[in-house]
Parts: C-alpha cells; sequence; structure tokens
C-alpha cells in the first residue's frame, strides 16, 4: 500500500509549475497540481501574454502614421477597447485550456482550490465554488506560487488605485492615467496606454526608470518615451490620492497635484506565499519574503521545493519553466539538473522595446576592472524614410584584458527578437574579435551589432 496519496503535489498551475508537473508525471509518478484561481499562472492569465496583446494594440496608431509616410492615405481607423478586451479574453481562456489539456495528457490531477500545508507531507485544498475541502499527502511538495503586485499601504487614498492585474479588465478606456513606478512594468503599461491614446504620465522616485538596467539603455528608453508624449516625472512619488467628482488628484511630494481618471501603482511585486501554511511546514523564506533554496530549487525541508518568482531569483517564466523542468529531471528522472542563471536575456516590451543581456556597464567594471564600450546611436532605416525622430541604441560591454563580451543591450524595433540570438553567443563565451568575424545582414538594424569598431570614449573622459 502507498505511503502518501501522491508521489508529488504541485501549488501553483503557473508556467513553473506546470511544466515540473508534466515531466514528473512523465516518469510514472503520480502527480497532483493545485490551483486557487486558473490554470496558466500570472504570465498567461495576468501577465506577459495579455500583455503583449495590448502592446501590439497599441502599435497600431503608429503604424498609421508611419504608414502616410510611406504613401498610404490616412486610413481613419479608430480603436474599440471592448471589442480588444473581448478578443484577449477569448484567446487567454483557450491558451488557459491548453495548459489544462497538456497536464492531463501528461497524467497529472488538477486540483481547484487553494492548498495550504498542514505539515511537510500533508496539504489541505480548501473547496473551490462551493466543493468540500479535501485533505491529501505527497513525499514530494513543490511550492510554484509565483508573485503578486502590492499597492504601498501608508499613501492615503491608494485604495482608489489599481495594479497591472486590474488594468487588463478596465470596463473602460481611461482618458488620462498615472503610472506610479519605474520598472519594466510600469514603463510597458505607460507605453501601451499612451499608443492607445491616454493621456499618460508617469511619476518615479528614482532618478531614472528601469533600475538594474545599463544606464545609458534606462536614459534613451526615457528620453524616446518623452517623443511619444509621455510625461516622465522622476525623483517624485505619491502623497495621498484624493478622489473629487472629476478624478483622482494625485498629491505628489514635488508640490504638483496631477489629477487623473485612473492611477496605477507598478511599485513591484512579491512573492506569493501568505496562506501556504510554509511556517507549519517549517519552510523558511529569506530576507526578501521569498522561499529561500539552494541550486537545485530545494528548500530547507527535505521533501519540499520551490521554482519561480515565489524564491525571487530570476523572476522571468522561461526562467520558471526551466527550474520546474530542472527539480523534475532531478527528482523523478535520476537525472541531476540545476538550471544556471547566469546570461539570462530578458525584455523590456516598451516603447521602444528593449533587450539586454549579461552585464551592465556599472556592473561590469564593478566585478571585471578596465572594460571597453561599444556604443552606437541612430535613426533606423524605416524612420529615416519619412523624416521620423526615433532612435536606436546598440551597446556591448566588453573585458578590456579577455575580450570576452559581458553585456549586450539593444533598444529599438525587434530588440527582443534580437537579443535571444545574441544570449546564445554571449552563454557561450563569445570574444569581440569572434563576434566582429561573423558577417552583417543588410540592410538591417540588427547589422550594427557586428560592424562596431571604434572603442566609445565618454563625453568628458
Amino acid at each position: 500500500m502507498a505511503k502518501y496519496d501522491y508521489d508529488l503535489f504541485v501549488i501553483g498551475a503557473g508556467s513553473g509549475g506546470v511544466r515540473a508537473a508534466r515531466v514528473a508525471a512523465m516518469s510514472g509518478a503520480k502527480v497532483a497540481v493545485a490551483e486557487e484561481y486558473r490554470v496558466g499562472g500570472t504570465c498567461v492569465i495576468r501577465g506577459c501574454v495579455p500583455k503583449k496583446f495590448m502592446v501590439y494594440a497599441s502599435e497600431f496608431a503608429a503604424y498609421a502614421k508611419t504608414a502616410e509616410g510611406y504613401g498610404w492615405s490616412p486610413s481613419g481607423a479608430v480603436f474599440d477597447w471592448n471589442k480588444f478586451l473581448t478578443a484577449k479574453d477569448r484567446e487567454i481562456a483557450r491558451l488557459s485550456g491548453i495548459y489544462v489539456t497538456n497536464l492531463q495528457n501528461a497524467g497529472a490531477e488538477l486540483l481547484h482550490g487553494k492548498a495550504r500545508l498542514t505539515d511537510a507531507h500533508t496539504v489541505l485544498i480548501e473547496g473551490k465554488d462551493g466543493a468540500e475541502a479535501r485533505t491529501v499527502t505527497a513525499d514530494k511538495i513543490l511550492v510554484a506560487t509565483g508573485g503578486r503586485p502590492f499597492k504601498p499601504a501608508d499613501i492615503p487614498g491608494v485604495e482608489h488605485a489599481i495594479t497591472s492585474e486590474e488594468a487588463f479588465h478596465l470596463p473602460q478606456l481611461p482618458k488620462r492615467i498615472l503610472i506610479a513606478g519605474g520598472g519594466y512594468i510600469a514603463v510597458e503599461f505607460a507605453g501601451i496606454f499612451a499608443g492607445l491614446g491616454v493621456d499618460t504620465t508617469l511619476v518615479y522616485r528614482g532618478a531614472n526608470i528601469l533600475r538594474g538596467f545599463d544606464d545609458d539603455v534606462r536614459a534613451h528608453v526615457a528620453e524616446e518615451m518623452k517623443k511619444r508624449g509621455i510625461k516622465v516625472v522622476l525623483g517624485c512619488q505619491h502623497e495621498k490620492i484624493e478622489k473629487t467628482a472629476t478624478g483622482l488628484v494625485n498629491h505628489m511630494t514635488s508640490g504638483h497635484a496631477i489629477e487623473t481618471d485612473v492611477v496605477m501603482f507598478a511599485t513591484g511585486r512579491k512573492p506569493y506565499v501568505d496562506g501556504l501554511g510554509l511556517e507549519t511546514a517549517g519552510v523558511k523564506l529569506n530576507d526578501a519574503g521569498a522561499v529561500a533554496v539552494d541550486r537545485f530549487s530545494k528548500t530547507n525541508v527535505e521533501n519540499i521545493w520551490a521554482v519561480g518568482d515565489v524564491t525571487d531569483r530570476i523572476n522571468l517564466t522561461p526562467v520558471a519553466i526551466r527550474e520546474g523542468a530542472a527539480f523534475a529531471q532531478t527528482e523523478f528522472h535520476n537525472n541531476p539538473t540545476s538550471f544556471d542563471h547566469d546570461m539570462v536575456a530578458s525584455a523590456v516590451f516598451s516603447q521602444p522595446p528593449v533587450g539586454s543581456v549579461g552585464l551592465s556597464e556599472g556592473d561590469a567594471r564593478r566585478s571585471h576592472g578596465k572594460v571597453d564600450i561599444y556604443l552606437s546611436r541612430f535613426r533606423p532605416m524605416k524612420t529615416t524614410f519619412y523624416g521620423g525622430d526615433d532612435r536606436c541604441l546598440i551597446k556591448l560591454v566588453v573585458a578590456a584584458d579577455s575580450e570576452k563580451i559581458l553585456g549586450c543591450h539593444v533598444v529599438g524595433p525587434d530588440a527582443p527578437e534580437i537579443i535571444q540570438m545574441a544570449a546564445i553567443a554571449l552563454k557561450m563565451g563569445v570574444t569581440k574579435p569572434q563576434w566582429d568575424s561573423t558577417c552583417a545582414v543588410h540592410p538591417t538594424l540588427a547589422e550594427e551589432l557586428v560592424t562596431m569598431r571604434d572603442k566609445h570614449v565618454p563625453v568628458g573622459a
């Protein structure tokens, strides 16, 4: 008789949890997955996928202006927010259904409800939609609950503000919006709403947006956002939000009062650990409130692991997937595997978009000493034709002694697509001479990557 009901119980049916469950189930293990909301997790349901659809929708107004520059007559097209939301929700439902099907085809059981550990091997699944609660046991448990946005609780009137999750379901497109935050979510939604014709203000308490990215990238994106009509206010934050008959008045530390229809906080995300019973099972959290794990994603409890954003390592969907797969390979396929978090590429679907892999110039100087910089700013070919003002940026950070490329940063059309290929080379340890030996593809924006020969000397250096 089996000692436990399941060989593996996964809490959370997002990208990391689903991948782990599928790979484990394909070994013949008995696997169950509990999900309290919808299968697919943050990325599919309320994150990167619907956000990317919104980015696409917001870009068409700019495409129309570009088309006129190429000889097309004005189309007079109008955007229908509700029609877009209906189409978006239909596609999200389809993708969620695919996740469910993939789980079932792998042989995993899906349980709907919030799961809570009552000890290291026992899980209580609270009933959903009137279903009774049930208790199950498992040999191994994987926590893959992701993260959730939060709003600072100490700001009077913050209850009137929304987060990115509510932004996907606004009943109508606002005329005016203020977005608080300077990270990738704030910057992406600023581009989305501005592109859809909303009067958009982005307010960030720091000296520049996109903290953690290369400083040249940060400055370049901020300037390009301003060209697109987004008001970027730095070194400033909320004192309070006041609801009036005509809107929401944002009282700022600068002394200004900005009235908008919607206020959105994109000031960060926190690991979703509330109500999981981790403390009951003895699972330790780190100082940031994330589940503490080793390189094999194992917690301090022998039979409990965690992957994805709940561990706050690199909070990207592909990373969660790889961590989940590595866990399952290690524990169910006798193939010890740990995911290497070095040289993971990332993209910001801002307007213009960003692609980045490796170290920023500042981080490279701190870790490697002397570095060489190759930097190019230029108007893309499409923009030059009709006299547009958009500019691209391409930057390479190179170790001076070994000539190894430590970082590659691209801002401009298709930057996320370009950086995927660059990431392969950097992951393999490419040097600048090897990089330069690659023949350019002409005429493309990406050819600039392999044609930069002169080292960049900063003004005043």
